[in-house]
């Protein structure tokens, strides 16, 4: 397809901001994945190429978060590993549920879990994982990875902050380590769908290299913001995604 200037012009700046957020609070692709079909993409081109743009730019906020050790290993590879299985057995369950059952679930959630933030304001300030057997830690690490992975491979938007607050809720991380072992397991994934859309010829390379710069700049940036800052620009981010899903979903429901 025809790459025009206008086209990089309305991705490009959406994909830096859905960088920045996407590496601070996770859900940048309720961000990036509008703006390509903005530009005239075609659904499935626009999915193939967010993920082009959306993988390097989480190899570089996740090897920031590794390279200061704010994440935990054992559990982020158990975690990334249960994620793929989860996230072949949510496509599957795709096939055969209609997604609009998640979507009154999640109309629901959504405001219960920005209420709950709103009360807890001290929710993921402190590490509470030593509270936790190491044995008890690696069996949550795995049904996170699992369920989310599910979700992610289900329906997908939200999937990173979702990671974020379960590791924090669930296995005790505090905020930034549950978004460091997030991005490990956001980057198992977009890596296994960048291959699988590269290899059927469906990225639109033009439009998603320029993006892919543009990612890493974003996922580079909302990192340094999230390594320096803490549960500072995180918490507040959590409400800008969950708001963007929130209406996503609506929108949704509203078309169909």
């Amino acid at each position: 397809m025809e790459v025009t200037g206008k086209m990089l012009l309305i991705v490009c700046p959406m994909v830096f901001l859905s960088g920045l957020v996407d590496a601070v609070a996770g859900g940048g692709g309720l961000i990036s994945l509008p703006a390509y079909l903005v530009a005239g993409l075609p659904p499935h081109v626009a999915s193939a190429t967010n993920k082009c743009g959306s993988v390097f730019g989480t190899a570089v906020s996740t090897f920031r978060f590794l390279r200061e050790g704010r994440f935990h290993r054992q559990a982020a590879i158990v975690s990334a590993a249960a994620a793929l299985l989860g996230s072949a057995l949510g496509t599957r369950l795709n096939l055969l549920l209609p997604e609009a059952i998640l979507h009154y679930v999640l109309v629901v959630l959504l405001p219960v879990i920005a209420v709950f933030l709103l009360v807890n304001r001290d929710f993921g300030l402190k590490s509470r994982v030593d509270e936790l057997s190491p044995e008890a830690l690696l069996v949550l690490s795995g049904g996170v990875g699992l369920v989310l992975g599910a979700y992610d491979g289900f329906f997908g938007p939200g999937s990173g902050t979702f990671l974020i607050l379960a590791f924090t809720a669930l296995c005790g991380f505090d905020l930034v380590t549950a978004s460091g072992n997030a991005k490990v397991v956001n980057l198992c994934s977009n890596l296994a769908a960048f291959v699988t859309f590269a290899a059927a010829g469906k990225i639109a390379w033009a439009v998603g290299l320029p993006a892919a710069c543009f990612s890493i700049v974003g996922h580079y940036v909302g990192s340094t913001m999230a390594l320096k800052k803490g549960s500072k620009v995180i918490r507040p981010m959590f409400f800008v995604v969950l708001t963007l899903l929130l209406v996503r979903i609506v929108a949704d429901l509203t078309v169909a």
